[in-house]
């Protein structure tokens, strides 16, 4: 019942970041690829301005004055000359070049350009090569730069605008809140008036066959009550465990319910080994077992019905409740908050959320079983 208005702006803003970075892939992608296109192509005009540097100096050296031929080096390219059996003839390649075709090439974390020469004119070299060494990493670490930034920036846009958006609803839910809690308060207290009257007019005057009607509506009505007291305090109030008599406990939810159940001549079977204890919440167990036999009295055909077992089993504490009502056309639906599969039968379909909820806290398995028209059966596991 509470809103949080902090995480329902941080969760969509987190989603809306993340779909908007889904959807730049592409045009990341494309830029990425457009972006490496370019360095290749920019990095092969290099290396041929480079080579025909190098065969410019070559041009201009003149063997004839006596001086040794100083190889061009460069902090950021080596060179080499190779013979027509690829054997170096001078290199400052630190690696072997894989291919002579003249042309660009692509090796491992090198870029290379193998210009063939005139024979026999430069040193008896048939080919010069060029090379560089190129790691993509530092664009993909722009792109990277690029997603990070705008994913950050789109996160906080979003949050701040998501949390001023979510104003209104925490406002309206807050007052919601505040309006069940007071119209709780105004039913608990003509509620306990009524099931404590009843009680002493039929000690009084005996009993007639209006009081168990009288009776079996206070019940229902008190279900209700206590799931949405629930639901209000289950944020606020932590539910510590303690060891229960599950047995003992399930008798008395089945005593409590009969007389609803008797006022649609609805008969409650029950199956239960005695002696199973669990470590639970009180509350919580009541939610479940009371939720569970309340839909299943009400969804029964009058004068069905309702099996309850509890037993022992290799997969732990097992409890079911089985009737042979209407069944049910969505089972999946059934633990969706507000759903009612027929809302002629009454209540406000919060009922089996309260348990979904609380089966999902607890780690307790959860079996719903159902065939429209023939019945229904929900077991759990503890």
């Amino acid at each position: 019942m509470i809103f949080d208005r902090k995480k329902f702006a941080l969760k969509y803003a987190l989603l809306y970041a993340l779909l908007i970075a889904m959807i730049m892939l592409v045009p990341l992608f494309v830029y990425t690829q457009l972006m490496l296109g370019i360095n290749e192509a920019k990095t092969q005009n290099d290396l041929i301005r480079e080579a025909r540097s190098i065969i410019l100096q070559m041009e201009s050296y003149n063997p004839s004055g006596g001086e040794a031929f100083r190889f061009p080096r460069y902090s950021s390219y080596q060179a080499g000359l190779y013979d027509d059996n690829m054997r170096s003839i001078f290199t400052l390649l630190n690696y072997t070049p894989p291919s002579f075709t003249p042309g660009y090439h692509l090796f491992e974390d090198y870029r290379y350009y193998v210009m063939r020469l005139p024979e026999g004119r430069y040193f008896g070299a048939n080919y010069l090569v060029v090379s560089k060494e190129q790691n993509s990493a530092e664009i993909y670490m722009i792109v990277l730069v690029i997603i990070v930034g705008i994913v950050v920036m789109l996160f906080f846009l979003t949050w701040t605008v998501f949390r001023n958006f979510a104003r209104p609803f925490e406002m309206i839910n807050q007052q919601l809140d505040n309006f069940i809690k007071d119209s709780m308060h105004e039913i608990n207290t003509p509620l306990s008036i009524i099931q404590l009257n009843v009680d002493l007019f039929a000690r009084k005057f005996g009993s007639n066959k209006y009081l168990p009607r009288i009776k079996a509506a206070a019940k229902t009505l008190a279900t209700i009550y206590n799931d949405m007291d629930y639901l209000i305090k289950k944020e606020t109030l932590s539910y510590k465990k303690e060891r229960i008599d599950f047995s003992k406990f399930l008798h008395e939810r089945v005593d409590y319910f009969k007389e609803v159940a008797s006022l649609r001549e609805i008969e409650i079977e029950t199956e239960i080994e005695e002696g199973i204890e669990i470590d639970f919440n009180p509350t919580k167990l009541q939610r479940i077992v009371d939720n569970t036999l309340s839909n299943a009295i009400k969804y029964s055909h009058e004068r069905g019905r309702v099996r309850v077992e509890l037993k022992q089993s290799d997969e732990g504490v097992v409890f079911s409740v089985h009737d042979e009502g209407v069944g049910m056309k969505e089972p999946d639906k059934v633990f969706e908050r507000y759903y009612r599969e027929d809302s002629f039968k009454g209540g406000f379909g919060i009922g089996l959320n309260i348990v979904k909820n609380i089966v999902d806290q607890e780690g307790i398995t959860i079996r719903v079983d159902s065939e429209f028209g023939k019945g229904s059966t929900f077991t759990y596991i503890f």
